[in-house]
This record gives structure tokens, C-alpha cells and sequence, in this order.
């Protein structure tokens, strides 16, 4: 680890201290609170002086455990906060069971108070679930991102690594916090200690909300093709109503012959088939973390009938959706 800096760095006019609550869900995601707590951490040891402080929240005040099954021991149970305080919601999977009527009753009373509010990863669920991000932007893990979209109307999801819209932010997970950590130590005590911050966690490209935070489609896909890279964005974005191949095909100047070469060329597979895949794993995200019925799961994903639905669903995943919806057991609580 490198040396601390003999002198600070110079910090910003009027900094001063600030303590986050991070609320850790049951479940939460450890990289997406190690990482924001590890940011603020490292500022004051860069500082030389206490900038930020913290204390561990969870409903019960006892334990709480991640998703890779290690248990924490929290400072408190979800308690009155002060008016400077800013809460940090640690979200994970199986967010929804964790979204309690307690912790969205605790939610709504503290934001009151006009308390920054911000939620790691799918933590964006229950913010929106409490009615705090109604009107704003904001994003959330793409896994769950089709799911969020079909629940809160209310809400501007994009696809961003992390979204400040007043007093609220949210991140899309993973290392994305610390993205919004980075932003906010710069705006609290100046760039040149966000820098050192990024410096000391090695992390080379710091981020902005401009950035998305999927992998551009020729690297996900591992084909740099332009036309193919096309044509696979306009399917990923009309998932409800599916384009036709030829129109597909059309589109990007090409016959529907051609764009069947380039698809068994590049991803073995129809360009049909491939839409199909597509379709189906958005069907599934929606069953095992929403509670729409079936029905709506089919006609979300472009499917005009039930049975053709199951029938798809079965020949690709070896289940119904039926099963699969009842071996999730999603719940929900308002």
C-alpha cells in the first residue's frame, strides 16, 4: 500500500463532517457496501482527519446476513437519525422479501426529515416501494431492471452506474459504489482528494452518471459487427411487440437471408432463436422478482397467448412458468 501523503490534500471551503446510516436488508450484497464504506473510510485516512463517520443499521438491531452468507453484527436497530445524517439502503437478492412493512414505515418517517436517501444495488426496489423515488430518476442491477420497469411507472429508471436526482441516489451494483462515493467526496471536500481516494482502491476509470453500466453489446456478445450489433439493440428493445426478421433485416440494409448467415456465423443460432432468448429470460426475471400473473408475464415479453408462452418456456427452461413461479414463493409487503 502506498505511503500516506506527508501533508493532506487541500481540502474544499466549508467541509465539514457528515455520518452515513448504512441500512444493511437481509441478504444485502457485501461488495456494494464494503466498497462505499471502504471510499469513505479511505478519505479520512487520506484527510488525516475524521471527514466521515458511520454506524451499521438492521431491523432488529442484532444481525444481519449478506448474500455469500457471512452474519454482521449491527450497531442498532432502524432508529430516529438527525437531520445531516445520510442513509445508504444495502440492498441484494431476494429484495423484495427483505422490503418489510417496518423498514418501509422507518423509510417514510426519516425522509420526512428531508434526509439524503440512497439505495446500492437493488435497494433502489425498496426505495421506490416506499414512494421515494416517485417522480425521479434513478437505477437499479440490470437483472432487475425489467421487473422495477413494470412496478414503478412512477419512476425514470435508466440504465446508468449510479443517479443523483436531488435528494435521492441510487447505484446499479457491484463496484458502481464506488462510483457515487467518489462523486460525493469530491463534491463535499474537492477532486483532489476523490483522486487519492481512487488512487489508494487502484481504481483506474473513475465513472460518471453518463455511464451505463452493461457491457457494450459486441463485448457482451464477443462479436464486433456493427449491423449485427444493430439488429440485436432493436430486439432488446422491443421485447413486448417482437420485429419481424425481414423488418429486422431492413432496417439495417440487408436481406433476411443475409442476417440469417450472420447470425448462425456469429451465435449459432436463428436470428429468430435468438430474439426468442431474449424474450424468455425477461419473462423469467419477471416471474422469479415480481408477482404479475402469468398472463401479463407473456404479454410483457410479446407472447400473445398463455399456452404458446408455456409451451416456449418449457422447451427452454425444462419447467413452466407456473413451476417456476411457485418455486420462487415471491412476496411482496407494503
Amino acid at each position: 500500500m502506498q505511503a500516506k501523503p506527508e501533508a493532506p490534500p487541500a481540502l474544499s471551503s466549508g467541509s465539514k463532517h457528515r455520518r452515513f446510516a448504512f441500512v444493511l436488508l437481509d441478504q444485502f450484497t457485501l461488495l456494494c457496501f464494503s466498497a462505499a464504506m471502504e471510499s469513505l473510510r479511505i478519505a479520512n485516512r487520506m484527510a488525516g482527519r475524521e471527514l466521515y463517520s458511520w454506524k451499521l443499521l438492521g431491523e432488529g438491531g442484532d444481525t444481519v446476513t449478506c448474500s455469500a452468507g457471512t452474519v454482521f453484527h449491527v450497531d442498532s436497530d432502524l432508529e430516529e437519525l438527525l437531520r445531516d445524517d445520510t442513509i445508504m439502503l444495502c440492498g441484494g437478492i431476494e429484495v423484495q422479501k427483505a422490503t418489510t412493512k417496518r423498514v418501509l414505515s422507518w423509510l417514510r418517517r426519516e425522509s420526512r426529515k428531508g434526509l439524503i436517501i440512497g439505495g446500492l444495488c437493488t435497494a433502489s426496489y425498496t426505495l421506490a416501494k416506499a414512494g421515494l423515488l416517485d417522480g425521479k430518476r434513478a437505477t437499479i442491477h440490470w437483472e432487475n431492471s425489467d421487473s422495477f420497469d413494470e412496478e414503478f411507472e412512477d419512476v425514470d429508471l435508466t440504465k446508468s452506474v449510479f443517479v443523483i436526482d436531488g435528494n435521492r441516489m441510487s447505484t446499479a451494483g457491484g463496484t458502481s459504489s464506488i462510483d457515487l462515493m467518489l462523486k460525493i467526496i469530491a463534491d463535499d471536500h474537492g477532486e483532489e482528494l476523490a483522486n487519492l481516494v481512487a488512487d489508494q482502491l487502484i481504481y483506474s476509470s473513475i465513472r460518471t452518471d453518463q455511464d451505463t453500466q452493461r457491457l457494450s453489446i459486441p463485448t457482451r456478445i464477443g462479436v464486433r459487427h456493427p449491423k449485427l450489433s444493430m439488429v440485436i439493440q432493436m430486439m432488446e428493445s422491443n421485447i413486448e411487440e417482437p420485429i419481424s426478421p425481414s423488418v429486422l433485416a431492413e432496417d439495417v440494409g440487408m436481406s433476411t437471408r443475409q442476417l440469417e448467415r450472420l447470425f448462425r456465423r456469429y451465435l449459432n443460432r436463428s436470428p429468430k432463436r435468438y430474439y426468442m432468448e431474449l424474450r424468455l429470460q425477461k419473462a423469467r426475471n419477471l416471474l422469479m422478482q415480481t408477482d404479475m400473473s402469468v398472463i401479463n408475464v407473456a404479454l410483457a415479453c410479446g407472447f400473445a397467448s398463455p399456452s404458446h408462452f408455456s409451451k416456449c418456456y418449457r422447451a427452454h427452461y425444462d419447467t413452466t412458468p407456473y413451476r417456476e413461479r411457485g418455486s420462487k414463493g415471491v412476496r411482496h409487503e407494503a
